[in-house]
């Protein structure tokens, strides 16, 4: 059960010179505002937003957003204005709080409530994507109380959790928030299979975990005594959906499935890292083609990190990841590493970013053909791939993405013109399926009068489908100017 004494202890802990003062305050205000509300569990209503503001002080989150935490629905459930909260608490939680509210109780209640509703989470998070973060600690809070709710009611939001609130958690590299989302919608959206996975998952890590914690020891001794500083060496069980859908690739055989427990080492910076791999693979034998270095070439969303797969004992089959401390909390909390410990704000680099600005501005050419929730998996909600140009440009698509996709996202002269593809110096047709560390480089024709409408069969963009349907519009609208209006224009009566 949250309590204030909870919070207050978890940020003192964090950070011992955090105005705890003010966040107390923030609370006693909160509870005056909703002292006569009760939660649908019969519990008092103030217990909801603690909960909440636990969630964002684990974060390690700076207190000016866990007070907006603690505060985020009172100017939509209570008679208090925002102005009241700017002169109690400042313009800068009172703005939060007014985002949070925009955003409003995102529902499937017709699509075009639904659309209107996603557009002001783009927008928002664009404005200020704090208020997405704490829209997050506030479906966690929901998603852990949905038994108090009926069966409909629950459905529907472990479904959107899992539809839209989780990939876009992933897309803001905030891991373990994805996985939360993820494993608590999963409970309620196939409850067969996350009762058989939780099943498997039980078990092989019973059958595992005496060999696994002897690996640690081992291991952990091996790269002290080479002289590597260890910040932490700890063990990592995969997430109940990230499993599910693994086993559905590897047809639910879980001895395929290698990173059950991964063992994470954390050590102090980007050479001990290296260094940790080479005491590992000296110790361990890796399995070939394993070995995936995230911190040459992170992933889209910022993740960075080195992993390795690798025969332990009694050969049993263990994922190694290791990176910084810096990295494991941006692989964690992702963009919302960027206010850790920071009392004073911070600002976050525009490349980290630049999809949500675009998402904003694009949202409503992605979505004017949005018909039903399987058109609502817009390409913010898909896997993500990382494409290079010959200059080594880096280029984010959606998984999938093809060559046409790729020639749109550097200009739409270059998808408009483009007739054939180089991937990684060899020939391939525009339809291929591209795969993160490709090195791409475009064939264009000058000739070419336009994009093929064949290509909407295989694109994966929104801006392909667009830029290619538009020209598809334009040419058939001024073949009608000049091949059938003059006729019409100039055809005698009778």
């Amino acid at each position: 059960m949250p309590s204030i004494e909870k919070l207050l202890s978890t940020i003192k802990q964090i950070n011992p010179d955090a105005d705890t003062d003010m966040v107390r305050l923030a609370y006693e205000f909160a509870a005056t505002a909703h002292k006569d509300q009760k939660r649908a569990s019969g519990e008092p209503y103030i217990i909801h937003p603690l909960a909440t503001a636990q969630t964002l002080a684990e974060m390690k989150l700076d207190t000016n957003i866990i007070i907006a935490g603690l505060l985020h629905d009172i100017h939509e459930d209570t008679p208090v204005t925002l102005e009241e909260i700017a002169k109690n608490f400042g313009e800068e939680a009172s703005s939060m709080v007014a985002g949070v509210t925009k955003l409003g109780h995102i529902k499937y209640r017709g699509v075009e409530r639904y659309i209107e509703n996603l557009r002001k989470m783009f927008v928002a998070m664009a404005n200020d994507v704090r208020v997405i973060i704490i829209k997050f600690a506030d479906r966690l809070h929901n998603l852990k109380t949905l038994e108090h709710l009926p069966e409909a009611k629950r459905y529907r939001i472990a479904l959107e959790s899992l539809e839209i609130f989780a990939p876009i958690a992933n897309r803001l590299g905030m891991g373990d928030m994805k996985g939360q989302l993820e494993d608590l919608s999963f409970k309620y959206i196939k409850p067969e299979d996350y009762a058989r996975v939780s099943e498997i998952a039980r078990k092989k890590y019973e059958e595992s975990k005496h060999l696994l914690e002897k690996m640690r020891k081992q291991t952990e001794a091996e790269l002290i005594k080479a002289g590597i500083k260890v910040v932490s060496f700890h063990g990592r069980i995969k997430f109940l959906y990230s499993l599910y859908k693994k086993l559905l690739r590897h047809n639910n055989d879980i001895n395929k499935i290698y990173d059950l427990v991964a063992m994470r080492v954390i050590v102090e910076d980007v050479g001990d890292c290296y260094a940790a791999l080479g005491v590992i693979h000296k110790l361990w034998r890796p399995l070939k083609g394993r070995i995936k270095d995230y911190m040459a070439q992170p992933k889209p969303n910022g993740y960075q990190s080195l992993h390795t797969t690798v025969f332990g004992l009694e050969g049993q089959i263990t994922e190694f990841q290791i990176r910084t401390l810096k990295m494991h909390e941006e692989a964690e909390f992702g963009i919302a590493a960027h206010w850790n410990y920071d009392e004073n704000g911070s600002t976050i680099p525009d490349k980290k970013l630049t999809w949500v600005k675009e998402l904003a501005s694009l949202q409503k050419e992605m979505m004017q053909e949005v018909k039903d929730l399987e058109g609502l998996k817009l390409d913010v909600f898909q896997g993500r791939i990382f494409v290079f140009t010959p200059k080594g440009d880096v280029i984010d698509l959606p998984e999938d993405s093809t060559p046409v996709d790729f020639a749109y996202s550097i200009h739409t002269e270059v998808g408009n013109k483009c007739v054939g593809a180089r991937i990684n110096d060899q020939l391939f047709s525009l339809d291929t399926r591209l795969k993160s560390g490709d090195v791409l480089e475009i064939i264009t024709d000058k000739n070419r009068k336009g994009p093929s409408t064949d290509w909407l069969k295989f694109v994966k963009t929104s801006q392909a489908r667009n830029r290619i349907k538009s020209y598809a519009k334009q040419s058939i609208a001024g073949w009608f100017k000049t091949k059938i209006l003059p006729e019409k224009m100039f055809k005698k009566e009778s």
